[in-house]
């Protein structure tokens, strides 16, 4: 393996359980605006309008392709909808997309030449969020997209915030690897999954020998500095399928589903030569990283539970702890 070339802490990435760096929305995808009206010349009003506010715009002339466009994944986050229009009219295209529950959001507005109180309620109990009345306004309709656009803004920081505190429950700060609590937990599903399915599922317990020296040695910064770099180097290693929490201070644990104990313990040499082979500079120095694992598997025909296949790996963990450390021993 290639030394790292700098100091780990530096680096963004995004493995396994990294928390993401929030960006917001970009402005231009709220720039975006879909216009839906089958008469030609009301679209074409409309489309000028908004390209002379800044907007870019694709229009269309029925429901149908308006609930298409806004319905795929990166379909415009706004909407102008005419009420009336062939095959599906807008407040159909509404309640089809509320009820599909396309995220991110869709912030419709429905356009219509009836003022009525009746028709307005109907429209927003359809789903829609605004209404603009024939002949609009420009200004106003300016105004009620730049409603739309706040709204929409308020509405992904609330989902990053969801985000944020669901990976802060599930992930550890000093690696981004799933927690212990998460990694028992998905190990746990795992394991009812395999006993479904007739499969296999191995577990590998990691200690990274006398870990406490470095942090003696250089600094508790840089000890967090090397755990994160043992954590990279063990997802470069496993596969998409896998998972890897941190268990405690030092010792890792890795789920490998569909995965005999022979095939486990070949994993665990990989997990071995990807830590041990190469050191990691750091601005403090040069840190040698040694593990001692221990790999267990539950057959197919096993029942077992969560806490004994992982007091299993764990014997076999010491076992290589006892033998001079530093090596993969299976369980018998």
């Amino acid at each position: 393996m290639k030394d790292p070339e700098i100091d780990p802490r530096s680096e963004e990435r995004s493995p396994q359980g990294t928390f993401p760096i929030s960006t917001g929305p970009a402005p231009e995808t709220l720039r975006r605006v879909l216009v839906a009206d089958d008469d030609p010349l009301s679209r074409q009003v409309l489309i000028d309008t908004l390209k002379d506010a800044g907007y870019e715009v694709t229009a269309v002339a029925n429901g149908k392709d308006a609930l298409d466009l806004l319905s795929a994944e990166d379909g415009p986050r706004l909407a102008i909808l005419d009420w009336m229009m062939p095959g599906m009219s807008g407040p159909d295209v509404c309640r089809n997309i509320r009820g599909r529950g396309v995220e991110p959001y869709r912030y419709l507005i429905l356009l219509t030449a009836n003022d009525q109180r009746d028709q307005v309620v109907a429209g927003l109990e359809a789903g829609a969020d605004d209404y603009l009345i024939k002949p609009f306004n420009p200004a106003e309709l300016r105004a009620r997209l730049r409603t739309g656009e706040r709204i929409l803004q308020m509405q992904h920081a609330l989902i990053e915030t969801r985000e944020a505190l669901r990976i802060q429950a599930t992930h550890d700060p000093g690696t981004g690897l799933w927690n212990r609590r998460a990694i028992l937990e998905l190990l746990a599903r795992e394991l009812a999954r395999a006993r479904r399915e007739g499969q296999p599922v191995a577990v590998i317990m990691l200690d990274l020998d006398h870990f406490k020296e470095i942090n003696d040695n250089f600094g508790h910064l840089a000890g967090d500095a090397a755990l994160l770099e043992a954590g990279r180097r063990m997802l470069q290693v496993l596969r998409p399928y896998d998972a890897v929490g941190r268990y405690g201070g030092d010792e890792f644990l890795v789920i490998s589903p569909s995965c005999d104990l022979a095939r486990a313990t070949s994993l665990a040499q990989r997990l071995h030569s990807a830590l041990t082979e190469s050191p990691i500079h750091l601005r403090e120095g040069i840190v040698h990283l040694t593990a001692s694992i221990g790999v267990a598997a539950a057959q197919k025909e096993d029942e077992s539970e969560v806490d004994a296949l992982i007091r299993a790996a764990d014997e076999a963990l010491y076992r290589a702890k006892r033998a001079g450390r530093n090596r993969v021993e299976p369980s018998p």
